[in-house]
């Protein structure tokens, strides 16, 4: 083994001089990540995680008892499973252990009392906040707290009555945990922060408290350092009234325009994505994040076709993660959907799949679903509309998608058609669509159909689309920043006209312009959408 040459601390776990360094590469002896030089000289190395098996043989020393030099109850590291080892009546190393959310300890967390060190056996990358098995059935109150003894010190203080977890590694993980557990910690009506009292900590507090919505999150002001401080010293009453005290975030809103100075100028708060076809950029100048595009067309009409289209072009063209909730398919037709535009074939046929080696397949699985970048929402059943909401604000604030698309919303307003009042139900979920795109600033692509018109002149025939048009409300309308219609008349006698699109912008929010934006064609045998000339205008003018 290359001797040591320095301690450094650690980006991955936030751990001080856990992380020795050598000729060989780095290794943290808190988190277990260690990197590997590729060459001697440059030192360059890779990352690589490595899983510490858990040593069952030193299991047997760890026994239950209180903690007392930190006040901790014995009742109360027997509820949350900590373990300790005595050397006569001095403890000498604590044991905290991890479960994943079906309830399996999948790992645990050391700790040497005389020189505070820590280290870990098995993985703890795939479990919860350390005491989330406890208390997993959600509630009113739950307490996040950066370390395991400051958690059991708050549970204690509070009278062992509310939720108290802990952070896996401290302040610097403590976006990365809550982001890794954001689905659970829905649960609770509130989460309250009591993070340490020190710069680390009140850093962590507001950058977590920015993935929840607003009024869901408390800080508490600690006057102490942390809450095993006020256990110790026997501040129970000064505890809970920080506690019940502690004050809802609240970003900042309101500001003097005059103030905005040079930041006026500053493009990068929305990104932008081009569509795919010229004559869509010219209307629209693109995608753009922080909106709401509603695309809507009869059945038949290339839909599926152009959402794939987007897909795959966002991927193409920027570097973000991609949320997907298809509400009419599983997740492997979302995932033969994008591959095929990748192979220029329709691979969500499983005719066409079978034409394809299997070598070639895998290749264009690499370079779309592969990228993990995509994220399907896998559905069966019914499911309301709070959680098609859960699962988008998940994608965009727990799995950094910037991009989401929803397909569609008639089928999320049938299941909640009770009273019969189908326009109130699109009226209440559109506004809460509109809200969460402006909580979470991604762009959100939504599919919405069409009403039947009366009379034998239908959308299958070509009718030109109006925003009358959108089904049961004009709240669609209204919340969109954008909407674009799809028209095909899909009893064209000729196959050019049969199988071409017609984009429309009926609402553009961004520029003002409207109309039609360009020409689709698809073609069958790639199964790929491509800008075309007008393919009536020969027609028309022999009409004239």
């Amino acid at each position: 083994m290359p001797p040591v040459k320095t301690h450094q601390s650690c980006p991955d776990c936030g751990g001080t001089t856990c992380v020795t360094v050598n000729d060989w590469g780095t290794y943290c002896h808190k988190c277990h990540t260690s990197t590997l030089n590729k060459d001697m000289k440059d030192m360059e190395s890779e990352p690589v995680k490595k899983v510490v098996p858990m040593n069952t043989q030193n299991k047997a020393q760890y026994k239950y008892s209180d903690i007392s030099d930190r006040r901790i109850s014995l009742e109360t590291c027997k509820k949350y499973d900590v373990t300790v080892v005595k050397e006569g009546n001095m403890i000498t190393h604590h044991r905290y252990n991890y479960y994943d959310e079906n309830g399996k300890h999948v790992g645990s967390k050391f700790r040497r009392t005389n020189d505070k060190e820590f280290w870990s056996e098995g993985d703890l990358s795939g479990c919860g906040l350390f005491g989330q098995n406890l208390f997993n059935q959600g509630g009113k109150f739950i307490t996040i707290c950066e370390g395991e003894l400051d958690a059991m010190s708050a549970y204690e203080l509070m009278g062992s009555k509310w939720p108290s977890v802990s952070l896996k590694n401290g302040a610097a993980s403590a976006l990365k945990n809550c982001k890794q557990s954001l689905r659970y910690l829905s649960k609770f009506d509130t989460v309250v922060l009591c993070f340490d009292n020190d710069e680390p900590g009140k850093k962590a507090a507001q950058e977590v408290a920015k993935l929840f919505e607003p009024n869901k999150c408390k800080i508490v002001d600690l006057e102490l350092k942390d809450a095993n401080e006020y256990l110790k010293t026997g501040q129970r009453q000064k505890f809970t009234e920080a506690w019940w005290n502690s004050r809802t975030y609240t970003p900042a809103g309101i500001i003097n325009l005059a103030d905005l100075g040079a930041s006026l100028y500053d493009e990068t708060e929305n990104q932008t994505c081009p569509y795919p076809w010229a004559g869509m950029n010219d209307k629209t100048y693109g995608m753009r994040t922080g909106e709401l595009v509603t695309f809507t067309s009869g059945a038949g009409m290339g839909k599926s076709s152009i959402m794939r289209e987007l897909m795959y072009h966002i991927m193409q063209n920027t570097e973000d993660n991609i949320g997907v909730l298809a509400m009419e398919e599983n997740t492997k037709q979302t995932a033969f959907n994008i591959m095929s535009v990748e192979a220029n074939a329709r691979l969500y046929i499983r005719e066409i799949r079978k034409e394809y080696t299997q070598e070639q397949l895998d290749e264009y699985e690499k370079k779309t679903i592969g990228s993990g970048r995509f994220f399907a929402f896998d559905h069966f059943g019914s499911i309301s509309n709070d959680e098609i909401l859960d699962r988008i604000r998940y994608m965009a604030k727990g799995l950094d998608c910037k991009w989401v698309f929803l397909d569609h919303l008639s089928i999320l307003v049938s299941g909640q058609e009770d009273n019969g009042d189908e326009r109130k139900s699109i009226d209440i979920l559109m506004t809460k669509l509109r809200s969460l795109v402006e909580e979470t600033g991604i762009a959100l692509l939504l599919v919405s159909h069409l009403r039947r018109p009366s009379g034998d002149n239908g959308h299958e025939n070509g009718r030109e689309v109006t925003l009358s048009h959108l089904r049961g409300s004009a709240s669609i309308a209204h919340l969109s920043d954008a909407v674009i219609a799809l028209e095909r008349d899909q009893q064209a006698d000729d196959p050019i006209e049969a199988n071409t699109t017609t984009i429309r912008i009926l609402k553009n929010r961004y520029t003002g312009d409207t109309g039609v934006a360009c020409y689709l064609h698809y073609d069958g045998q790639t199964g790929r959408m491509t800008q075309i000339g007008n393919p009536f205008l020969e027609n028309d003018n022999e009409e004239n």
